[in-house]
């Protein structure tokens, strides 16, 4: 994957943004933080499972005109057939400017080439409209899915 940063205009990114998908210009820090901090899904995640799940992902960021990171990303693939949209999160002080909806766009124009059969997310309720509004629907046939969830103390007395 080639590194970028794009003010795409098809990405509808405010003045001043800019989608990038450079490693150095996304801060592993900042995302924990931000993850840590407004995203229920991450909650008790360390900062090396943060790392570690960014270095096994395609990441994306948008940045502020002042290089801050406003939003953040990242897709799981196998780069063939399947991906997984995870952690997707706009700093509060962002958000209201479309940046959701331009970092996954932005994702999956990234991936678009590899020719994807699937890709899914899990959503919120908030986060479904952004979501739907870039393609996304219910699986279908979802009682076909089935987890696996690690074994842990607080999944061991469930």
């Amino acid at each position: 994957m080639p590194d970028l940063d794009l003010p795409d205009p098809d990405l509808h990114l405010p003045d001043g943004y800019v989608f990038t998908t450079a490693p150095e210009r996304i801060d592993a820090d900042r995302v924990h933080e931000l993850l840590a901090a407004h995203a229920y899904w991450a909650a008790g995640r360390s900062r090396e499972q943060q790392r570690a799940a960014m270095a096994g992902s395609r990441n994306y960021g948008v940045l502020a005109a002042t290089g801050d990171l406003a939003a953040y990303a990242r897709l799981v693939t196998d780069g063939a057939t399947f991906g997984w949209l995870a952690d997707v999160i706009v700093d509060p002080a962002h958000r209201g400017h479309g940046l959701g909806r331009a970092v996954v766009a932005g994702a999956l124009a990234d991936v678009e080439s590899l020719g994807l059969k699937r890709v899914l997310l899990r959503a919120s309720d908030q986060g479904r409209r952004i979501y739907e509004r870039a393609g996304f629907m219910p699986v279908p046939e979802p009682d076909s899915w089935l987890q696996l969830q690690a074994s842990t103390p607080a999944t061991r007395s469930a």
